[in-house]
């Protein structure tokens, strides 16, 4: 809880302002650069939009000696021109985790995890407010030994989405199987399903719903956290930026996984 504490802390003492209207001359051209644009923009995973997500996970409560894990996500997304039709959309989620002790007299542990990297072949032209992504999504084993599976691992990916009306619905989901690694390790074999719900007002704010569901099909167990979260687009000096926070509960989770968790997340965001 100390962890969850000061994240709070520091988010509240950076000194949001907020984000700035267009003059009327500049209007038509606001676009995807204005704060519902962008925000709306955020609430799309193959968006043409470079951002930089800092996400700040705490959850609790681990094994039998209830510890705690506070989990930094750093996720760029960099959108790459492909022809005059398409853009490679590539995401990539590096973790930085510090967990507390899970059984007693074992101790805590700290360091980097395995990054995960997705690129998506997307249209840059929606239809009729219809987006899709497809592409392959790779693990590395970038991790501490004990936050790692030590596996090289690679499947597909895919995401589809509808917006209207400042609402956004879609999914997200892959595969993950392990194919190179360490022979003592477990295999890696991995279903993610992202289902989530977005509805941005016209001042930028905007509430969200997602379940970040995952099986593991080697231990045959669901993990099924729910998400609920508010964010808002500020600018601190020329910069936009979006800042958020939620809350999570874990509707389904292995014997020795979490019960609830928070999220902070500060998005750094270049419109184009």
């Amino acid at each position: 809880m100390k962890r969850l504490a000061l994240i709070l802390a520091c988010a509240a003492a950076l000194p949001a302002a907020p984000l700035h209207a267009q003059d009327a001359q500049d209007a038509a051209d606001a676009g995807a650069s204005s704060g519902q644009g962008l925000a709306d923009q955020l609430a799309n995973p193959v968006a043409n939009l470079i951002s930089v997500p800092f996400q700040f996970n705490y959850d609790c409560c681990y094994g039998p000696a209830d510890g705690d894990r506070l989990t930094v996500n750093i996720q760029p997304v960099i959108p790459i021109s492909v022809g005059q039709d398409w853009n490679l959309i590539t995401r990539t989620i590096l973790p930085i985790i510090s967990q507390g002790e899970t059984v007693e007299g074992q101790g805590g542990v700290s360091g980097l995890g395995d990054v995960v990297q997705s690129f998506f072949l997307s249209p840059k032209q929606a239809d009729n407010g219809f987006v899709w992504g497809v592409g392959p999504v790779f693990l590395w084993p970038t991790g501490k030994s004990a936050l790692s599976a030590e596996k090289f691992g690679a499947g597909p990916t895919a995401v589809a989405l509808k917006q209207s009306g400042g609402v956004t619905v879609g999914m997200l989901a892959n595969h993950i199987w392990s194919f190179a690694g360490d022979d003592d390790r477990s295999g890696v074999s991995t279903t993610f399903i992202q289902p989530f719900v977005t509805k941005t007002l016209p001042d930028s704010t905007s509430f969200g719903l997602n379940l970040e569901t995952s099986y593991d099909w080697k231990a045959k167990a669901w993990t099924v956290p729910i998400n609920a979260t508010v964010s808002h687009v500020f600018t601190f000096g020329k910069q936009p930026v979006s800042l958020g926070g939620g809350v999570r509960y874990y509707a389904e989770r292995p014997g020795d996984g979490p019960s609830w968790g928070g999220r902070l997340i500060l998005t750094l965001l270049f419109p184009k």
